[in-house]
């Protein structure tokens, strides 16, 4: 028995979710994937595929071992990666995570550019604002902006975000125009965000210059977990929004949303591209990540270019490892 063929075999039907889908997608033969899987599991001496006449589904020790295998077919990949050609053309794939907002406005419209430049390199993209376990999950790169927590984590700062305090118009009609941060306590709401796993926080530092900053704890009536309801929220009048500029740019210009209290600034949020620390960093993985640098350094995330006003023809961690 070939194993590596026979773990190939093994993890394209548990991907396809039936031996002719997955004959089809690997391009061998159903006869031979039957035979590489039913010799696996004789030399495994366990059952790892339940095998019905529309379906397979996997066993817990076939589930257990499809984890292990997807990491050992991943780490020969990279050991593959080193030689010179494949120094040259990087291929296979890679396991990304990223914020919703990110993934939607600046990565995915980005990355016909990429395969266009690396177009052996296969990308499995999870997109969510949640926290996300590196090593449970398998994942090779995670894409956010914020401070970092997790001190067992190797970190490569790429960039960093401003943003804005924004409203929808119907809002600032129904409710006014916030003179000082502090309004923000007393006669106004705001938009909530929250991450299950961390919590919900209205807690906001604003400075105007070197020697007056505020600390704020806004009022909710609606507090969401994903970056793009948030956006939503704030565009139908619920509250008033602090959101990265990049995000908050087109919504201005369109009239849909409007800069408040825009002399008081809040810190900029580094953004970082990170590891596990136990994770090679592979051919392929270190040209995405350049690449993402790159696409990160040519896009404003900063406040030099926030418009104020809708355009005229407008319709209406603790100890983090950075690698430098």
């Amino acid at each position: 028995m070939d194993q590596l063929a026979a773990m190939r075999c093994f993890i394209g039907v548990v991907e396809a979710g039936t031996f002719s889908r997955a004959s089809t997608v690997l391009r061998v033969p159903k006869a031979t994937l039957t035979k590489n899987v039913q010799a696996l599991e004789a030399h495994l001496r366990t059952k790892l595929l339940h095998r019905t006449t529309r379906r397979v589904t996997v066993t817990p020790d076939g589930e257990a071992y499809y984890e292990r295998a997807v990491r050992l077919l991943a780490d020969l990949e990279d050991l593959d990666s080193t030689m010179a050609v494949s120094q040259a053309n990087p291929q296979g794939r890679l396991r990304v995570d990223i914020s919703a907002a990110l993934a939607t406005m600046l990565l995915i419209p980005a990355l016909p550019d990429f395969h266009a430049r690396y177009p052996d390199i296969q990308i499995d993209l999870g997109v969510t604002d949640d926290v996300v376990d590196l090593l449970g999950e398998n994942v090779d790169c995670v894409i956010r902006a914020g401070q970092l927590a997790d001190q067992s984590l190797v970190a490569r700062r790429i960039g960093e975000m401003h943003s804005v305090l924004v409203a929808a118009p119907g809002y600032l009609e129904a409710h006014g125009t916030p003179a000082h941060p502090l309004d923000l306590e007393t006669s106004h709401r705001a938009v909530g965000y929250f991450k299950p796993r961390m919590g919900r926080s209205l807690s906001l530092t604003l400075s105007k210059d070197a020697d007056e900053a505020v600390e704020v704890n806004g009022r909710y009536m609606l507090a969401v977990s994903d970056s793009n309801a948030y956006i939503t929220a704030a565009m139908a009048g619920i509250g008033i929004a602090m959101m990265p500029v990049f995000m908050a740019r087109p919504h201005i210009e369109s009239g849909a949303l409007v800069p408040v209290l825009t002399e008081w600034r809040a810190p900029a949020k580094p953004i970082y591209a990170v590891f596990p620390p136990s994770r090679h960093l592979s051919n392929r993985l270190r040209v995405f990540v350049d690449w993402v640098a790159a696409l990160v350094a040519r896009t404003d995330f900063g406040m030099r270019d926030a418009p104020a006003k809708p355009r005229e023809a407008a319709v209406t961690s603790p100890r983090i490892s950075v690698v430098k």
